[in-house]
Protein backbone atom coordinates (compact mmCIF):
# COMPACT_ATOMS: atom_id res chain seq x y z
CA UNK A 1 0.00 0.00 0.00
CA UNK A 2 1.12 3.07 -0.68
CA UNK A 3 1.90 5.94 1.67
CA UNK A 4 0.66 9.52 0.57
CA UNK A 5 2.84 11.91 2.31
CA UNK A 6 2.27 15.81 3.13
CA UNK A 7 4.47 18.51 0.73
CA UNK A 8 6.24 20.61 2.96
CA UNK A 9 5.17 24.38 2.91
CA UNK A 10 7.71 27.07 2.91
CA UNK A 11 10.61 25.42 1.62
CA UNK A 12 12.20 24.00 -1.65
CA UNK A 13 12.04 20.49 -2.39
CA UNK A 14 15.91 20.35 -2.47
CA UNK A 15 19.26 22.64 -1.69
CA UNK A 16 19.95 22.81 -5.52
CA UNK A 17 16.96 24.54 -6.76
CA UNK A 18 16.87 27.00 -3.96
CA UNK A 19 20.73 27.81 -5.37
CA UNK A 20 19.38 27.80 -8.53
CA UNK A 21 16.46 30.17 -7.99
CA UNK A 22 18.92 32.85 -6.25
CA UNK A 23 21.44 32.20 -9.58
CA UNK A 24 18.49 32.93 -12.08
CA UNK A 25 17.24 35.82 -9.97
CA UNK A 26 18.31 39.13 -11.66
CA UNK A 27 17.09 41.45 -8.98
CA UNK A 28 19.46 41.44 -5.61
CA UNK A 29 17.46 43.49 -4.09
CA UNK A 30 14.17 41.45 -4.32
CA UNK A 31 16.90 38.22 -3.45
CA UNK A 32 17.64 39.58 -0.10
CA UNK A 33 14.45 40.43 0.97
CA UNK A 34 13.36 36.27 -0.23
CA UNK A 35 16.53 35.42 2.10
CA UNK A 36 15.16 37.38 4.87
CA UNK A 37 11.72 36.52 4.99
CA UNK A 38 13.02 32.74 4.72
CA UNK A 39 15.39 33.35 7.76
CA UNK A 40 11.89 34.62 9.38
CA UNK A 41 9.82 31.78 8.28
CA UNK A 42 12.37 29.37 9.73
CA UNK A 43 12.95 30.58 13.27
CA UNK A 44 9.32 30.80 13.85
CA UNK A 45 9.65 27.09 12.79
CA UNK A 46 12.60 26.81 15.61
CA UNK A 47 10.25 28.79 17.99
CA UNK A 48 7.82 25.89 17.21
CA UNK A 49 10.53 23.45 17.77
CA UNK A 50 11.55 25.08 20.91
CA UNK A 51 7.51 25.12 22.71
CA UNK A 52 6.50 21.67 22.11
CA UNK A 53 3.25 23.12 24.05
CA UNK A 54 2.28 24.56 20.23
CA UNK A 55 1.08 22.14 17.67
CA UNK A 56 0.06 23.38 14.63
CA UNK A 57 -2.48 21.06 12.54
CA UNK A 58 -1.96 22.70 9.19
CA UNK A 59 2.25 22.20 9.58
CA UNK A 60 3.29 19.39 9.49
CA UNK A 61 7.16 17.93 9.41
CA UNK A 62 8.82 17.31 6.85
CA UNK A 63 8.25 13.42 4.61
CA UNK A 64 5.52 12.75 7.63
CA UNK A 65 2.71 10.16 6.56
CA UNK A 66 -0.82 11.84 6.94
CA UNK A 67 -1.86 8.22 8.03
CA UNK A 68 0.51 8.42 11.06
CA UNK A 69 0.65 12.11 11.51
CA UNK A 70 -2.03 12.93 14.25
CA UNK A 71 -0.60 9.23 16.17
CA UNK A 72 2.65 10.88 16.21
CA UNK A 73 1.40 14.02 17.13
CA UNK A 74 -0.09 13.20 19.56
CA UNK A 75 3.50 11.36 20.81
CA UNK A 76 5.16 14.94 20.46
CA UNK A 77 2.95 16.37 22.85
CA UNK A 78 4.01 17.67 26.13
CA UNK A 79 3.61 14.59 29.31
CA UNK A 80 3.17 16.77 31.80
CA UNK A 81 4.47 15.13 34.75
CA UNK A 82 2.01 14.54 37.96
CA UNK A 83 1.56 16.93 40.63
CA UNK A 84 4.43 15.90 43.14
CA UNK A 85 2.61 14.32 46.79
CA UNK A 86 3.53 16.36 49.64
CA UNK A 87 6.22 14.07 50.87
CA UNK A 88 5.14 13.51 54.86
CA UNK A 89 8.17 14.28 57.53
CA UNK A 90 9.48 11.36 59.09
CA UNK A 91 10.98 12.39 61.93
CA UNK A 92 7.73 13.91 62.86
CA UNK A 93 5.74 10.70 62.18
CA UNK A 94 8.57 9.11 64.83
CA UNK A 95 7.64 11.57 66.80
CA UNK A 96 3.82 10.73 67.10
CA UNK A 97 4.75 7.31 67.22
CA UNK A 98 7.50 7.65 70.07
CA UNK A 99 4.92 10.13 72.20
CA UNK A 100 1.39 7.31 71.64
CA UNK A 101 3.84 4.54 72.79
CA UNK A 102 5.30 6.48 75.91
CA UNK A 103 1.20 7.20 76.63
CA UNK A 104 0.36 3.68 76.47
CA UNK A 105 3.16 2.67 78.56
CA UNK A 106 2.70 5.10 81.34
CA UNK A 107 -1.41 4.21 81.65
CA UNK A 108 -0.37 0.37 81.70
CA UNK A 109 2.44 0.65 83.60
CA UNK A 110 2.34 3.92 85.70
CA UNK A 111 -0.15 1.73 88.47
CA UNK A 112 2.85 -0.54 88.89
CA UNK A 113 5.75 2.02 88.70
CA UNK A 114 4.62 5.02 90.66
CA UNK A 115 8.15 6.13 89.40
CA UNK A 116 6.87 7.12 85.78
CA UNK A 117 3.48 7.56 86.86
CA UNK A 118 2.52 11.91 86.86
CA UNK A 119 4.45 13.68 89.42
CA UNK A 120 1.70 13.54 92.72
CA UNK A 121 2.15 17.68 92.41
CA UNK A 122 5.85 19.52 92.02
CA UNK A 123 8.08 17.56 90.11
CA UNK A 124 8.75 15.60 86.72
CA UNK A 125 7.99 12.37 85.70
CA UNK A 126 8.13 10.23 82.49
CA UNK A 127 4.27 10.34 82.09
CA UNK A 128 4.58 13.98 82.22
CA UNK A 129 6.11 14.74 79.03
CA UNK A 130 3.42 13.23 77.18
CA UNK A 131 0.78 16.09 76.78
CA UNK A 132 3.41 19.22 75.94
CA UNK A 133 4.91 16.59 73.42
CA UNK A 134 1.48 16.00 71.82
CA UNK A 135 0.99 19.87 71.59
CA UNK A 136 4.29 20.51 70.63
CA UNK A 137 3.62 18.09 67.55
CA UNK A 138 0.36 20.20 66.98
CA UNK A 139 2.58 23.32 66.69
CA UNK A 140 4.79 21.61 64.10
CA UNK A 141 1.88 20.13 61.93
CA UNK A 142 0.12 23.38 61.53
CA UNK A 143 3.66 24.81 60.28
CA UNK A 144 3.68 22.40 57.64
CA UNK A 145 -0.17 22.59 57.30
CA UNK A 146 -0.79 26.43 56.85
CA UNK A 147 2.58 27.54 54.80
CA UNK A 148 0.40 28.37 52.09
CA UNK A 149 -3.48 29.91 52.58
CA UNK A 150 -5.40 30.54 49.87
CA UNK A 151 -8.29 31.73 51.21
CA UNK A 152 -7.81 32.59 55.28
CA UNK A 153 -11.93 32.70 55.89
CA UNK A 154 -11.89 28.99 54.53
CA UNK A 155 -9.37 27.93 56.35
CA UNK A 156 -10.59 29.59 59.58
CA UNK A 157 -13.79 27.93 59.11
CA UNK A 158 -12.29 24.63 58.55
CA UNK A 159 -10.18 25.12 61.61
CA UNK A 160 -12.88 25.77 63.82
CA UNK A 161 -14.70 23.19 62.48
CA UNK A 162 -12.39 20.51 63.65
CA UNK A 163 -11.82 22.39 66.78
CA UNK A 164 -15.62 21.95 67.82
CA UNK A 165 -15.26 18.07 66.50
CA UNK A 166 -12.10 17.74 69.17
CA UNK A 167 -14.43 19.52 71.67
CA UNK A 168 -17.35 16.93 71.24
CA UNK A 169 -15.27 13.92 71.29
CA UNK A 170 -13.35 15.14 74.27
CA UNK A 171 -16.82 15.53 76.59
CA UNK A 172 -18.13 12.25 74.79
CA UNK A 173 -15.24 10.06 75.92
CA UNK A 174 -13.59 12.14 78.96
CA UNK A 175 -17.18 13.41 80.17
CA UNK A 176 -17.96 10.23 82.02
CA UNK A 177 -20.30 8.85 79.10
CA UNK A 178 -18.03 5.74 79.33
CA UNK A 179 -16.94 5.33 83.01
CA UNK A 180 -19.34 3.01 84.38
CA UNK A 181 -18.78 0.59 81.33
CA UNK A 182 -16.78 -2.26 83.72
CA UNK A 183 -20.32 -1.94 86.10
CA UNK A 184 -22.71 -2.13 82.62
CA UNK A 185 -24.25 1.55 83.67
CA UNK A 186 -23.57 3.74 80.51
CA UNK A 187 -24.61 7.07 79.97
CA UNK A 188 -23.97 10.46 82.65
CA UNK A 189 -25.40 12.93 84.79
CA UNK A 190 -25.10 15.90 82.48
CA UNK A 191 -24.99 18.21 86.16
CA UNK A 192 -21.83 16.45 87.13
CA UNK A 193 -20.15 15.15 83.92
CA UNK A 194 -16.60 16.80 83.65
CA UNK A 195 -16.11 19.77 80.77
CA UNK A 196 -12.57 19.74 80.68
CA UNK A 197 -10.09 16.98 79.31
CA UNK A 198 -6.81 16.01 77.15
CA UNK A 199 -8.72 16.31 73.72
CA UNK A 200 -10.77 19.85 75.20
CA UNK A 201 -7.15 21.04 75.94
CA UNK A 202 -5.46 19.81 72.45
CA UNK A 203 -8.88 21.52 70.76
CA UNK A 204 -8.06 25.06 72.11
CA UNK A 205 -4.07 25.24 71.43
CA UNK A 206 -4.77 23.79 68.13
CA UNK A 207 -7.57 26.60 67.44
CA UNK A 208 -5.42 29.37 68.83
CA UNK A 209 -2.46 28.28 67.40
CA UNK A 210 -4.15 27.98 63.98
CA UNK A 211 -5.88 31.53 64.01
CA UNK A 212 -2.82 33.02 64.67
CA UNK A 213 -0.89 31.03 61.80
CA UNK A 214 -3.57 32.01 59.52
CA UNK A 215 -3.52 35.17 59.94
CA UNK A 216 -0.60 36.85 61.99
CA UNK A 217 2.20 36.27 59.97
CA UNK A 218 3.67 38.68 57.11
CA UNK A 219 4.12 37.95 53.54
CA UNK A 220 7.95 39.08 54.19
CA UNK A 221 10.47 36.36 52.33
CA UNK A 222 12.63 34.59 55.06
CA UNK A 223 16.79 34.91 54.26
CA UNK A 224 17.76 34.56 57.61
CA UNK A 225 16.89 33.80 61.41
CA UNK A 226 16.37 37.79 61.65
CA UNK A 227 13.17 37.70 58.98
CA UNK A 228 11.90 35.00 60.43
CA UNK A 229 11.28 36.28 63.89
CA UNK A 230 10.01 39.31 61.70
CA UNK A 231 7.62 37.28 59.47
CA UNK A 232 5.97 35.95 62.83
CA UNK A 233 6.59 38.76 65.32
CA UNK A 234 2.82 38.83 66.23
CA UNK A 235 2.75 35.23 67.19
CA UNK A 236 5.59 35.75 69.71
CA UNK A 237 3.53 38.50 70.98
CA UNK A 238 0.80 36.61 71.19
CA UNK A 239 3.09 34.07 72.84
CA UNK A 240 4.62 36.63 75.29
CA UNK A 241 0.73 38.06 76.21
CA UNK A 242 -0.50 34.78 77.34
CA UNK A 243 2.60 33.72 79.35
CA UNK A 244 2.31 37.55 81.14
CA UNK A 245 -1.24 36.99 82.02
CA UNK A 246 -0.99 33.79 83.65
CA UNK A 247 1.83 34.71 85.65
CA UNK A 248 -0.14 37.38 86.38
CA UNK A 249 -2.88 35.60 87.62
CA UNK A 250 -1.27 32.78 89.12
CA UNK A 251 0.92 34.91 91.51
CA UNK A 252 -1.46 38.27 91.80
CA UNK A 253 -5.27 36.89 92.49
CA UNK A 254 -6.29 36.21 96.59
CA UNK A 255 -7.59 33.19 96.80
CA UNK A 256 -10.45 32.96 99.59
CA UNK A 257 -11.41 30.34 101.83
CA UNK A 258 -13.68 27.86 100.03
CA UNK A 259 -15.73 24.47 100.45
CA UNK A 260 -16.93 21.64 99.01
CA UNK A 261 -19.06 18.28 99.98
CA UNK A 262 -18.98 14.99 99.41
CA UNK A 263 -21.97 12.51 99.02
CA UNK A 264 -22.11 9.38 101.33
CA UNK A 265 -22.27 6.18 100.97
CA UNK A 266 -25.60 5.69 101.21
CA UNK A 267 -28.13 7.92 99.63
CA UNK A 268 -29.95 8.50 102.40
CA UNK A 269 -27.89 10.53 104.62
CA UNK A 270 -26.56 13.98 104.10
CA UNK A 271 -23.23 14.92 101.82
CA UNK A 272 -20.18 15.92 103.99
CA UNK A 273 -19.19 19.29 103.72
CA UNK A 274 -15.56 20.30 103.98
CA UNK A 275 -14.09 23.60 104.61
CA UNK A 276 -10.48 24.54 103.11
CA UNK A 277 -8.80 27.56 104.69
CA UNK A 278 -6.68 29.57 102.31
CA UNK A 279 -6.87 33.60 102.61
CA UNK A 280 -3.57 33.73 100.47
CA UNK A 281 -2.03 35.14 97.35
CA UNK A 282 0.59 33.29 94.89
CA UNK A 283 0.38 30.27 96.84
CA UNK A 284 0.73 26.98 94.16
CA UNK A 285 -0.01 24.47 96.61
CA UNK A 286 -2.76 21.76 95.74
CA UNK A 287 -5.49 23.78 97.93
CA UNK A 288 -5.37 27.60 97.34
CA UNK A 289 -3.81 27.94 93.95
CA UNK A 290 -5.43 30.39 91.44
CA UNK A 291 -5.77 27.56 89.02
CA UNK A 292 -7.94 25.97 90.65
CA UNK A 293 -10.29 28.82 91.87
CA UNK A 294 -10.75 29.80 88.28
CA UNK A 295 -12.16 26.63 87.30
CA UNK A 296 -14.49 26.67 90.11
CA UNK A 297 -15.75 29.69 89.79
CA UNK A 298 -16.55 29.28 85.99
CA UNK A 299 -16.82 25.59 85.63
CA UNK A 300 -18.19 24.83 89.04
CA UNK A 301 -16.68 22.89 91.25
CA UNK A 302 -19.35 19.56 90.77
CA UNK A 303 -17.56 19.78 86.74
CA UNK A 304 -14.35 19.37 87.93
CA UNK A 305 -11.87 16.05 87.85
CA UNK A 306 -13.03 13.88 91.10
CA UNK A 307 -9.67 12.51 91.26
CA UNK A 308 -6.80 14.53 91.05
CA UNK A 309 -3.05 13.61 90.94
CA UNK A 310 -2.40 15.57 94.36
CA UNK A 311 -4.18 12.80 96.56
CA UNK A 312 -0.61 10.54 96.21
CA UNK A 313 0.91 13.14 97.94
CA UNK A 314 2.29 12.51 101.98
CA UNK A 315 -0.45 14.10 103.06
CA UNK A 316 -3.02 12.63 101.66
CA UNK A 317 -1.72 9.25 101.18
CA UNK A 318 -0.12 6.63 103.11
CA UNK A 319 1.28 4.73 100.05
CA UNK A 320 2.77 7.76 98.21
CA UNK A 321 3.36 8.22 95.73
CA UNK A 322 1.12 5.55 95.02
CA UNK A 323 -2.79 5.74 96.06
CA UNK A 324 -3.13 4.35 99.36
CA UNK A 325 -5.78 5.43 102.38
CA UNK A 326 -5.82 8.74 103.91
CA UNK A 327 -3.04 9.48 107.11
CA UNK A 328 -5.49 10.13 110.06
CA UNK A 329 -4.10 14.12 109.74
CA UNK A 330 -5.18 14.64 106.16
CA UNK A 331 -5.62 17.86 105.61
CA UNK A 332 -9.67 18.47 104.07
CA UNK A 333 -8.82 19.59 100.64
CA UNK A 334 -7.34 15.76 100.29
CA UNK A 335 -10.57 14.98 98.42
CA UNK A 336 -11.48 18.15 96.66
CA UNK A 337 -12.37 17.91 92.69
CA UNK A 338 -9.38 19.47 90.69
CA UNK A 339 -9.25 19.42 86.72
CA UNK A 340 -5.33 19.27 85.93
CA UNK A 341 -6.76 20.53 82.45
CA UNK A 342 -8.42 23.75 83.39
CA UNK A 343 -9.05 26.94 82.07
CA UNK A 344 -5.91 28.62 83.62
CA UNK A 345 -3.42 25.92 82.99
CA UNK A 346 -4.56 25.47 79.25
CA UNK A 347 -2.98 29.44 78.55
CA UNK A 348 0.35 27.66 79.18
CA UNK A 349 -0.62 24.70 76.90
CA UNK A 350 -1.36 27.21 73.72
CA UNK A 351 2.26 28.85 74.53
CA UNK A 352 3.50 25.30 74.05
CA UNK A 353 1.84 24.45 70.99
CA UNK A 354 3.23 28.05 69.96
CA UNK A 355 6.61 26.59 70.41
CA UNK A 356 6.17 23.73 67.93
CA UNK A 357 4.54 25.82 65.19
CA UNK A 358 8.49 27.53 65.46
CA UNK A 359 10.10 24.80 64.41
CA UNK A 360 7.57 23.98 61.83
CA UNK A 361 8.46 27.22 60.64
CA UNK A 362 12.08 26.09 60.38
CA UNK A 363 11.54 23.37 58.19
CA UNK A 364 9.00 25.31 55.81
CA UNK A 365 12.07 28.15 55.55
CA UNK A 366 15.40 26.66 55.82
CA UNK A 367 15.95 23.43 53.51
CA UNK A 368 19.58 23.00 54.41
CA UNK A 369 19.67 20.19 57.47
CA UNK A 370 22.66 22.01 59.35
CA UNK A 371 20.57 25.18 59.72
CA UNK A 372 17.27 23.30 60.73
CA UNK A 373 19.38 21.37 63.51
CA UNK A 374 21.18 24.65 64.44
CA UNK A 375 17.50 26.82 64.62
CA UNK A 376 16.14 24.00 66.82
CA UNK A 377 19.33 22.86 69.38
CA UNK A 378 19.87 26.67 70.22
CA UNK A 379 16.04 27.37 71.55
CA UNK A 380 15.79 24.11 72.62
CA UNK A 381 18.60 24.36 74.92
CA UNK A 382 17.27 27.60 76.41
CA UNK A 383 14.19 27.06 77.12
CA UNK A 384 15.90 24.11 79.19
CA UNK A 385 17.81 25.75 81.08
CA UNK A 386 15.33 28.26 81.75
CA UNK A 387 12.89 25.83 83.17
CA UNK A 388 15.50 24.58 85.29
CA UNK A 389 16.54 27.85 86.45
CA UNK A 390 13.11 29.08 87.27
CA UNK A 391 12.36 25.79 89.17
CA UNK A 392 15.40 26.50 91.23
CA UNK A 393 14.14 30.06 92.28
CA UNK A 394 11.30 28.64 93.51
CA UNK A 395 8.64 28.84 90.51
CA UNK A 396 8.42 24.87 90.74
CA UNK A 397 7.73 22.65 87.65
CA UNK A 398 4.10 21.38 87.92
CA UNK A 399 2.52 20.21 85.28
CA UNK A 400 -1.15 19.72 86.95
CA UNK A 401 -0.76 23.97 87.37
CA UNK A 402 1.72 24.05 83.95
CA UNK A 403 3.83 26.06 84.98
CA UNK A 404 5.88 28.25 83.43
CA UNK A 405 8.93 26.32 84.14
CA UNK A 406 7.11 23.08 83.50
CA UNK A 407 6.11 24.71 79.75
CA UNK A 408 10.05 25.51 78.92
CA UNK A 409 11.55 22.13 80.16
CA UNK A 410 9.28 20.12 78.49
CA UNK A 411 9.22 22.15 75.24
CA UNK A 412 12.72 22.13 75.30
CA UNK A 413 12.87 18.37 75.46
CA UNK A 414 10.39 18.10 72.57
CA UNK A 415 12.95 19.96 70.67
CA UNK A 416 15.47 18.22 71.62
CA UNK A 417 14.01 15.13 70.84
CA UNK A 418 12.78 16.02 67.57
CA UNK A 419 16.24 17.35 66.25
CA UNK A 420 17.35 13.72 67.42
CA UNK A 421 14.78 11.65 65.81
CA UNK A 422 15.67 14.17 62.44
CA UNK A 423 19.20 13.03 62.74
CA UNK A 424 18.45 9.37 62.69
CA UNK A 425 15.55 9.56 60.02
CA UNK A 426 15.65 12.84 58.49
Amino acid sequence: MAIEYEPIKGYYGDESEQEKHLRNDKNRNAADDNIDDGEKRIGKVALRISEPAIVNKDEEGPLIPISNSSRLRHQQQPQHPPPQQAQRLVSLDVFRGLTIVLMILVDDVGGLLPAINHSPWNGLTLADYVMPFFLFIVGVSLGLTYKRVSCKATATRKTILRALKLLILGLFLQGGFFHGVNHLTFGVDISQMRLMGILQRIAIAYLVAAICEIWLKDDDHVTSELTLLRKYRYQWVVALVLTIIYISLLYGLFVPDWEYQLPMATSSSAPRIFSVKCGVRGDTGPACNVVGMIDRKILGIQHLYSKPVFVRTKQCSINSPDYGPLPSDAPSWCQAPFDPEGLLSSVMAIVTCLVGLHYGHIIVHFKDHRDRLRLWLIPSAALLVLGLALDFSGMHINKALYTLSYMCVTAGAAGLLFAGIYVLVG
